[in-house]
């Protein structure tokens, strides 16, 4: 099984920024833990700001890997090149936030990924990629 973990703008900060809300561990260190926790899974990860380096991403893992984690980060509430992306491919995509986005400003309350996406998990910090590498094992 290989599984693609795809972060969008600012992800590349946790553990830095806005602790309070994404806590103090940095996405490397967690994902270092997942990795060896599922070592009988390939997961890789791929962070970008850059709109277009993710929709690149997405396409190219989009036909060949049995699933996508996606944390398009701000761009899930402007991005309809990235939801198109996904609507494209026959990859699984599962979204994923690390905090409740429905709790938060109205602006991060739409998500233009989610109509396409195979399921949405958010809400339970760095675990809600956990839960979504536990959703395509199961």
């Amino acid at each position: 099984m290989k599984i693609m973990i795809i972060n969008g703008p600012n992800l590349n900060l946790l553990g830095k920024r806005e602790t309070d809300i994404y806590g103090d561990l940095t996405f490397e260190d967690f994902f270092e833990t997942l990795k060896s926790k599922y070592d009988w899974i390939t997961i890789q990860h791929f962070q970008s700001n850059i709109e277009g380096e993710i929709i690149d991403k997405i396409q190219e893992v989009g036909f060949s890997f049995d699933g996508i984690i996606l944390n398009a980060a701000a761009y899930t509430h402007t991005s309809v090149g990235i939801r198109d992306a996904v609507s494209a491919i026959t990859t699984p995509v599962i979204e994923v936030h690390i905090s409740n986005t429905s709790s938060r400003e109205e602006f991060r309350h739409e998500s233009f990924i989610t109509p396409v996406a195979r399921g949405l998990i958010m809400g339970f910090g760095l675990q809600s990629y956990e839960l979504a590498v536990q959703s395509f094992i199961n």
